[in-house]
């Protein structure tokens, strides 16, 4: 049974090697290493040896079935056609390929510090989970404040919260600075707000923030005028109107020509001629005090806006969750706008 053995693997060996093609090799493989091939039929008379013979002769029998299958693969390997890479039906029409753009609130975003950068403000950024302290009572924020309540403010543990405006940035700027400071600190904020056409719990906003010797309310509004001439137009006119923030004193509502009818009246301004762009004022002493600066001789300005108010009324976009929603089919509106 040894020479029968050492026989078929040299013609299995010779046979597989020899094949020309796939079929040829079928036909050999069929012969050799089929249940009814010659290897098992090695096998079957595997019980006719002699018993002190056969668990040589059953390791010979499985190391030839497994060096013919080896083979058999390699063979076939080397006898299968070569692919050359998926066909292409040049009958197909091509796909669009778009190009990425800005984001609508992202070129406000850049239009509004490449204006104030231009006047000599610095862009600051601070933690958006922020400390009590920071957010509410370095900003001369009473605690019988409505905006302390929990419907408004989403409070953490351990006396942490999430920030509701970027006001605490420059809180910490004036601790770790002395004066002059001037910055402006743009960044998303939160509140506990419903999502609505004009809601949203978390929004972007940019306050800055002005503090030397001598700084005056006119300085204040020369400010804004010259911000909001450059970002809707030289005939802008700008207007205060008195009210309360615990951070300045005196404090104003800050209101602009409608861009959109030029002050004359229309349906987004509600007839008035005028669209609020958020609030201002001087600084009030408590909170100079509060970070160690001398109020008899520092004054300084403080003012906040709506990034994304402001983005809605640059594009004409009626509805804040759009700005949220990554509606592809919304933001191809603005590819290849850019900020000025």
């Amino acid at each position: 049974m040894k020479s029968e053995l050492d026989k078929i693997r040299a013609d299995a060996t010779t046979a597989l090697n020899a094949a020309a093609d796939l079929a040829a090799l079928e036909h050999a493989s069929i012969k050799f290493l089929s249940r009814k091939g010659l290897v098992a039929g090695l096998f079957k008379l595997l019980g006719q040896a002699d018993a002190s013979e056969r668990p040589a002769l059953g390791q010979a029998l499985n190391e030839l079935k497994t060096d013919l299958e080896a083979l058999e693969a390699a063979r076939k390997l080397a006898l299968t056609p070569k692919s050359k890479g998926p066909s292409l039906d040049w009958t197909l029409p091509g796909r669009t390929s778009w190009i990425g753009g800005y984001h609508p609130l992202t070129i406000v975003m850049r239009e509004i510090t490449d204006i104030f950068r231009s006047m000599g403000f610095r862009v600051a950024d601070g933690p958006e989970i922020e400390l009590v302290k920071y957010n509410f009572d370095m900003l001369n924020t009473p605690a019988w404040h409505p905006s302390r309540d929990e419907s408004d403010t989403i409070y953490l543990a351990n006396g942490f919260v999430v920030r509701t405006e970027t006001s605490p940035v420059q809180v910490r700027t004036m601790e770790a600075q002395d004066p002059p400071v001037r910055i402006i600190s743009p960044g998303r904020v939160y509140r506990r707000d419903r999502p609505d056409a004009t809601h949203s719990p978390m929004f972007h906003q940019c306050e800055g923030l002005y503090v030397d010797k001598g700084v005056t309310m006119a300085e204040l509004k020369g400010t804004l005028l010259a911000f909001y001439r450059e970002l809707f137009g030289q005939q802008t006119k700008l207007r205060f109107r008195p009210h309360f923030f615990p951070f300045t004193e005196p404090s104003a509502e800050v209101d602009v020509t409608c861009p959109f009818c030029k002050g004359d009246g229309c349906r987004i301004c509600k007839s008035t001629g005028w669209l609020e762009m958020g609030g201002c004022g001087m600084v009030d002493p408590n909170v100079l005090a509060g970070v160690g600066y001398d109020t008899e001789l520092y004054t300084g300005f403080a003012f906040g806006l709506g990034i994304d108010r402001i983005a809605m009324l640059r594009f004409g976009i009626n509805n804040i969750r759009l700005l949220f929603d990554s509606d592809v089919r919304f933001l191809r509106q603005f590819i290849g706008i850019t900020p000025r």
